[in-house]
């Protein structure tokens, strides 16, 4: 199972604060959805997940929009996302999650809030765009950009080479969960023209040093600090990691999202083994 962006933007909606500009929605509507989502947090804990468990905590939200009836502002609009974000992510109830959003927009159009989710969505869209033509076949496209360590790196520079390019994080269980065979490969078929590039989507650069050199992970890493903003992960449309592309020595993609003993054996493959 892959970390997820919009995933992680939509929970974090949910079960913390608003993820669009928070400090521009102050004010009572703000006080009353926090109260609203803390009890929600707590139902959840409680092994509440469905509509009839949290049935008082959807009245909720529909008296808090009466009785800010009438206001446009950010704050109130926070309180019908909430709820999107509440069947979406917990009742799995896309269709009706969608209609709210829908009507968010129409209602609370000119704010704030809509303007960001609208931005969210825009760049979703383009994600998806340029991850449809990422198949296998393809050339990748290529970057210039400096590593963590301030060297040159791109595609071109490991020209002849098999090359992985890895999207991953220290903190995210499944790219760890994969690291022992990108290791264990790389070691075994480095010799022979196997190079890694690790675009990592952390956020402290301390924190990643360390981590790679406790692991022997010795190969280029790109980093930024922008976390699922890194200027890499946008550009490729990634929404999800482990992302991971392997390339031929011309730069062309002949695998995606190979895991354990799959990455392997494409490898080896490729390099004639």
């Amino acid at each position: 199972m892959k970390t997820k962006l919009l995933l992680a933007v939509a929970t974090a909606a949910l079960l913390s604060s608003n993820p669009f500009t928070p400090s521009a929605f102050a004010g009572d509507a703000t006080t009353e959805l926090k109260a609203l989502v803390g009890k929600i947090r707590a139902d959840l804990a409680d092994g509440k997940t469905n509509k009839n468990d949290l049935a008082d905590d959807l009245k909720q939200f529909d008296v808090l929009l009466a009785g800010h009836q009438g206001e446009k502002t950010d704050a109130v609009a926070n309180i019908v996302y909430m709820k999107a974000m509440l069947y979406d992510q917990i009742f799995h109830d896309q269709a009706k999650a969608a209609a709210l959003v829908k009507q968010l927009k129409i209602d609370f159009q000119g704010t704030e809030f809509v303007a960001a989710l609208e931005k969210l969505e825009a760049a979703q869209m383009a994600a998806e765009k340029m991850q449809a033509t990422l198949t296998v076949g393809a050339q990748f496209p290529d970057f210039n950009e400096k590593d963590v360590a301030g060297k040159p790196l791109s595609i071109a520079s490991y020209k002849g080479k098999v090359v992985l390019v890895d999207f991953w994080a220290t903190w995210c269980g499944p790219c760890r969960v994969e690291l022992p065979y990108i290791i264990a490969t790389y070691k075994k078929y480095h010799d022979q023209g196997f190079e890694i590039i690790g675009v990592s989507l952390d956020q402290d650069q301390a924190k990643l040093t360390g981590f790679t050199k406790s692991m022997n992970m010795t190969w280029q890493q790109y980093f930024d600090g922008q976390g699922w903003g890194n200027k890499l992960a946008v550009k490729y449309g990634i929404e999800s990691i482990p992302a991971t592309y392997l390339l031929d020595g011309n730069g062309k993609i002949i695998g995606r999202d190979l895991q354990g003993d799959k990455l392997t054996q494409a490898v080896a493959k490729a390099l004639g083994k």
